[in-house]
């Protein structure tokens, strides 16, 4: 004898969770996701399921006949709307009847169905294609997702062309960042520190190009703001006069993205009390060497450290009201070969970093565009112009006066929802310890 077919999914359309409130009392309606929670009473079991857009509240009563799986099970319930004001928007599921469309699940590592998901980073990071189901964890995402979505939505309205570069390159001659290697076909290359090089290059082609990539750096840093893979929002622009060009459209472009987080992600952010900035309509700007003496740093000290960064994050908090202060004018002499120095004083440059909330999130400036310039820079530092001839192709043949920045979608996106750690806005990370998941 065949054992029985198993009941399968209805042909029905489907209603999301969050389309429930828009029903009138009465309304025939086919839900489809995970149960989320089950809690058994004596003669009633309420069955909250979880869908791409939130969860619904199923009523399921003892004459009801049907059996509710464990959690995470994925099933398909039909039914009938019901007013309840106790329930997610208002509005329950009853009289249902409950298909299983995968096999029972098993216990998840993580208890989902609490509101915060209170586990360690690592337990975390193990479990992350379930952890990630979390309503609070889906949400620092979502945020992500609507900043990338803001991003290019910016960009393209002022006249940008998205491109994409290559990820594996045959030389590691942008910039001090160690690199990785790899054997292709039996010679040495390496997984890319940027796009830097071609988005320069296609400045000659598009006048203005973005990219949105995942870029790598083999440094050993083991600290909450740093990973081996992460990604990357460049952005270059040509026909500026200088760097704060560039600053400017690095202002519209956040502000573009703080407008699609409230369009795109605004229930997540009310939902978790995300703190999203105001992006004031112009970016207050400090100078390197007069930003040493705020913190009360050394005139002769080449960098800002974390501890500097968080001082005139809340000096500019203060001050100006802003969470972003632009940083300009870092000496040359810590500034990769490209950059443009400041008019009249070699010794500082026309780039800048910003800070959000006292932490660098964007590194940008303008770039040299002369050919000359290219090759007494590169010499400068000791090495052959030859060794960059395939990049200085471009300025051989007429560059306009450029520049640009990149935005690390992970600080921006760990700063803007509070976490602590850019591991846990992170999908599946990889830093220094971790290759899995």
């Amino acid at each position: 004898m065949r054992p029985p077919t198993p009941p399968t999914a209805s042909t029905a359309p489907r209603t999301l969770a969050a389309d429930l409130p828009a029903l009138p009392p009465g309304t025939p309606v086919t839900l489809r996701g995970w149960v989320h929670r089950r809690r058994a009473l004596a003669t009633v079991t309420f069955l909250v399921l979880r869908d791409r857009s939130g969860l619904a509240q199923v009523v399921v009563r003892a004459g009801d006949g049907q059996v509710v799986p464990p959690e995470e099970t994925v099933v398909e319930v039909t039914g009938l709307t019901t007013a309840n004001a106790q329930a997610p928007g208002g509005v329950e599921v009853t009289s249902p009847t409950v298909v299983l469309l995968t096999d029972p699940a098993s216990t998840p590592p993580v208890e989902l169905w609490r509101p915060s998901l209170d586990v360690g980073l690592s337990t975390m990071l193990d479990h992350a294609a379930v952890a990630w189901r979390h309503p609070a964890q889906r949400a620092r995402w979502e945020v992500a997702a609507a900043s990338l979505r803001g991003f290019r939505e910016a960009l393209d309205a002022r006249g940008f062309t998205e491109v994409q570069s290559p990820k594996i390159v045959g030389s590691a001659t942008e910039s001090g960042a160690d690199v990785f290697t790899l054997d292709y076909f039996g010679r040495p290359a390496f997984l890319a520190q940027s796009p830097q090089f071609f988005k320069q290059q296609l400045v000659g082609v598009f006048e203005r190009v973005y990219e949105v990539g995942p870029v790598f750096r083999a440094e050993p840093h083991d600290t909450v703001r740093h990973l081996a893979e992460y990604v990357s929002l460049d952005v270059e622009l040509g026909f500026v006069r200088d760097h704060r060009d560039v600053l400017a459209v690095l202002r519209d472009v956040l502000a573009g993205m703080v407008a699609a987080v409230h369009e795109h992600a605004g229930s997540a952010v009310a939902a978790h009390g995300f703190a999203v900035p105001v992006v004031p309509d112009e970016i207050p700007v400090i100078h390197f060497a007069e930003a040493l003496a705020l913190v009360g740093a050394p005139a002769d000290e080449p960098d800002l450290a974390p501890e500097h960064e968080r001082a005139l994050g809340r000096w500019a908090l203060a001050e100006h009201g802003s969470d972003l202060l632009a940083v300009e004018g870092y000496p040359m002499a810590r500034r990769p070969f490209y950059t443009h120095p400041q008019p009249g004083d070699a010794r500082w440059s026309n780039s800048f970093d910003l800070l959000f909330r006292g932490v660098e999130l964007v590194t940008g400036g303008q770039r040299l565009h002369r050919y000359a310039d290219y090759v007494a820079a590169i010499t400068a530092r000791g090495e052959d112009p030859a060794a960059y001839a395939t990049y200085l192709e471009a300025f051989e043949h007429g560059m306009p006066p450029h520049g640009g920045f990149a935005i690390g979608l992970e600080r921006w996106t760990a700063r803007l929802t509070g976490a602590p750690n850019v591991r846990e806005v992170t999908l599946f990370p990889r830093d220094l310890h971790r290759l899995a998941p």
